[in-house]
């Protein structure tokens, strides 16, 4: 994946290469994308298109537009060409009056562009286009890391803190209680802290003791023999042996029934244990790690927890923070699943710094399991596609209205002006500091909804006042969900 996943405008140059042979038509997108500063390349021969495209091989060309009218079997061959090249380029169908768009039973088109163009639509295509060819030309990472550690991406104080604890303890044989919400990435922290010890090369078992009948939790922990109660046909191994010279992960064990806890505290502390049904000892060397989102020490004042149990757990403890106390990590968070989505083929998606900059205004009731839900949903709803703040869905868009001008808010001190004997009053940093990036965009917000007020929303005349070109400026419209409904057609 490439190192910044958020594109917020058209890069300085580009080649988009178009199959057409009518002048008019040729003409008249070649206007379009010189408007935005693209450059075009004319295909008038499907057969010399493999030749074109090896003599564009070392210019940006991320894009092919296919003129409509173009029998099937001419659009297969243009797909089949296409397949030889790495990263290929994204075929995007033209559509207007003079036809109906290519089809084609081969070619899988990434997006259909209608004429006249509108300049959102255009914008939106060749971003498309733009990730498309990064998802190809991005190195890839390993499955494994990316679903163990996605939960622990991030430069804020609390997640650097967890992973110094996770270093400090994992190659010991301390039991860890982990604590915190539902969605925090309670497993996650479980599963490396196994990848990072000793036992890694041996079995990580997990079970979730909320999700299994009291009566049946015995059977699944510890195993039973044949004909030990109705239905058990065969004799069957329990979690403590499959995960025997590895690490055994007893998710939610606040939900554990009284009995049960009984029992699991008398293995913690024999290690050693008997299948239902046996009076036959199995010792067993297995690292215990605990996790719940209950709070354990009332849950023993009510009597629903065992003391014992929760102090013979209780030697290495590991608070997970909810995502609202970290919410600096969701930059690194969102692109870290968005990678994940990649890796696993399932499409892509980028988000505008404006976007990522609501979602860091959204309380996070489901915390990271939450923010990969929403990734995965818009990576369904807008594949290659990049999201802006209106995009989201609403829910998450409702902290951005009071956003910039609680950012501009800072903190001011009295300093030498240039002229000698001269005072001056200037911003201060804060002293839990501040995310210069984050601060910067809603100051370039704020200024360009001035400018926009101003100019009575006539893009021309803001960008003027602005000192940008219009064309940039309607690129920064975009970035930031700002664009008015009059200005989406590009001419």
């Amino acid at each position: 994946m490439s190192s910044s996943p958020t594109p917020t405008k058209l890069p300085e140059s580009g080649c988009v290469l178009l199959v057409d042979s009518e002048n008019e038509r040729i003409e008249y997108i070649q206007s379009i994308l010189q408007f935005i500063d693209y450059s075009l390349e004319i295909c008038l021969d499907i057969n010399k298109l493999e030749e074109q495209l090896e003599a564009l091989s070392d210019s940006d060309c991320t894009t092919i537009l296919v003129a409509p009218g173009l029998t099937e079997d001419q659009i297969d061959s243009i797909a089949a060409t296409t397949d030889k090249f790495t990263p290929r380029p994204a075929l995007i169908a033209i559509v207007d009056a003079s036809g109906s768009p290519a089809r084609s039973s081969t070619a899988s088109f990434l997006a259909t562009l209608e004429l006249p163009a509108r300049y959102e639509v255009l914008v939106d295509i060749l971003h498309k286009a733009q990730i498309f060819k990064e998802q190809q030309t991005s190195p890839k990472v390993s499955k494994r890391p990316l679903e163990l550690f996605r939960s622990l991406s991030g430069n804020s104080r609390a997640t650097r803190q967890i992973n110094k604890m996770i270093e400090q303890v994992a190659d010991t044989e301390a039991t860890v209680l982990i604590l915190g919400e539902s969605g925090t990435g309670k497993e996650v922290v479980a599963r490396k802290l196994h990848y990072s010890s000793g036992r890694r090369g041996r079995p990580f078992v997990p079970i979730n003791c909320g999700a299994i009948p009291s009566e049946l939790l015995e059977s699944e922990l510890f195993g039973h023999e044949k004909g030990s109660f109705t239905g058990a046909i065969n004799s069957r191994q329990g979690r403590f042996e499959m995960a025997e010279g590895g690490t055994l992960f007893l998710d939610e064990i606040g939900d554990m029934s009284m009995p049960m806890q009984v029992k699991l505290l008398r293995v913690l502390q024999e290690r050693s244990f008997e299948r239902v049904g046996s009076n036959k000892p199995i010792q067993c060397d297995v690292r215990i790690i605990a996790a719940t989102h209950r709070d354990l020490e009332r849950s023993i004042e009510e009597n629903s927890f065992r003391e014992d149990l929760y102090y013979r757990l209780n030697v290495f403890p590991i608070e997970m923070p909810p995502l609202r106390e970290r919410v600096e990590d969701i930059p690194v968070l969102t692109n870290d699943l968005i990678s994940r989505i990649e890796t696993e083929k399932r499409g892509s998606v980028r988000l505008t710094p404006g976007a990522v900059m609501a979602l860091t205004q959204y309380r996070w009731p489901g915390n990271v399991r939450e923010l990969a839900n929403l990734i995965e949903r818009l990576a369904i709803l807008y594949p290659y596609g990049v999201v802006d703040v209106k995009d989201l869905p609403e829910k998450f868009r409702t902290g951005m209205n009071s956003l910039p001008r609680q950012a501009m808010d800072l903190p001011e001190v009295q300093a030498s002006g240039d002229e000698p004997e001269t005072v001056v009053t200037v911003p201060r940093l804060p002293s839990g500091g501040l995310d210069l990036k984050v601060h910067l965009s809603n100051l370039e917000m704020t200024l360009i909804r001035q400018a926009l007020d101003e100019s009575e929303g006539v893009v021309a005349h803001a960008a003027k006042r602005l000192k940008m070109r219009r064309t940039t400026l309607v690129e920064k419209l975009r970035k930031y969900g700002l664009q008015r409904s009059n200005e989406a057609s590009i001419i």
